[in-house]
């Protein structure tokens, strides 16, 4: 029996890559200000969502999709392959996962499992990967989620915010304290823990915040990332993120490197300029 890999659209992975391995993904919303709300990915391209983002005063809402929706996915999987697995975006940033949960326990069967990857964009796609590739070598369901489980504890989450604006519109941080972060050219560094993302840094300036992205990458993946992949997300920095991919593959030589734009779904948080390392 085969097993079924759907994600949800905070994967941020390429269109090739998803069809490179039958990934699936389940769209999240993503809602404006003066109502309009958007499939993420399926109705609403990143550049596009960047430039309503940008243009909006408030900050656009995101959502999970609901509970009928994930049962027609997963039925429709149940009919592809038999098994199923929903390769989910990390519990402590959205209820994706539990309502995916939710819709599990209404099927009433084992053949469906939801995995909540702690991580978030390239993260999520990553596991995602990892997935199919175990399902491509004949893993049972069983294997294939013990085997997740081991990697996902080795799994590392970094980026940086080139700016404080949709941390303010989300009343995450004072406009005093935004406005003071702004004029010294402050640059938070973010790591994921335990599913949730921390400041771990903050450094003057952003050419020393991608900087230090590359020497966290180093003391975190160090020679292991020659056997890995890396995912480098990056909200309308393009520029930015394929400069890093060159150094990424420069030092560290990893199997694969892949640079993609970011959705809706964490773009929204990450803001203009957002970059991201997942290995």
């Amino acid at each position: 029996m085969a097993v079924k890999i759907i994600t949800d659209t905070s994967c941020d992975l390429p269109d090739d890559i998803l069809e490179q391995y039958d990934i699936e993904m389940i769209p999240l919303k993503v809602a404006f200000a003066n109502g309009e709300t958007f499939l993420d990915r399926f109705e609403i391209s990143p550049k596009t969502f960047w430039a309503r983002m940008m243009a909006s005063k408030f900050l656009p809402q995101t959502s999970a999709p609901d509970p009928v929706t994930f049962l027609q996915y997963f039925e429709q999987g149940l009919k592809e392959k038999g098994e199923v697995i929903f390769i989910s975006l990390s519990s402590g940033l959205s209820s994706t996962f539990q309502t995916a949960r939710m819709a599990c326990d209404m099927l009433g069967i084992n053949s469906v499992r939801i995995f909540d990857t702690f991580s978030a964009s390239m993260g999520t796609g990553l596991m995602a990967i990892k997935a199919a590739r175990l399902a491509m070598q004949g893993c049972s369901l069983d294997t294939l989620c013990h085997r997740l489980i081991n990697i996902r504890s080795k799994n590392e989450t970094i980026f940086t915010l080139d700016s404080l604006e949709n941390v303010v519109k989300g009343g995450r941080l004072s406009r005093i304290e935004g406005l003071a972060g702004t004029i010294l050219n402050i640059k938070p560094i973010l790591r994921g823990i335990n599913g949730r993302p921390e400041v771990i840094e903050k450094v003057r300036g952003r050419k020393k915040a991608i900087k230090r992205l590359l020497t966290l990458t180093n003391e975190l993946g160090g020679e292991n990332l020659s056997a890995r992949i890396v995912g480098i997300t990056h909200v309308d920095c393009e520029n930015e993120a394929l400069e890093l991919e060159q150094e990424i593959k420069k030092r560290f030589n990893p199997q694969k490197i892949i640079v993609s734009e970011m959705g809706a779904t964490i773009g929204t948080y990450a803001g203009q300029g957002g970059l991201m390392i997942n290995f």
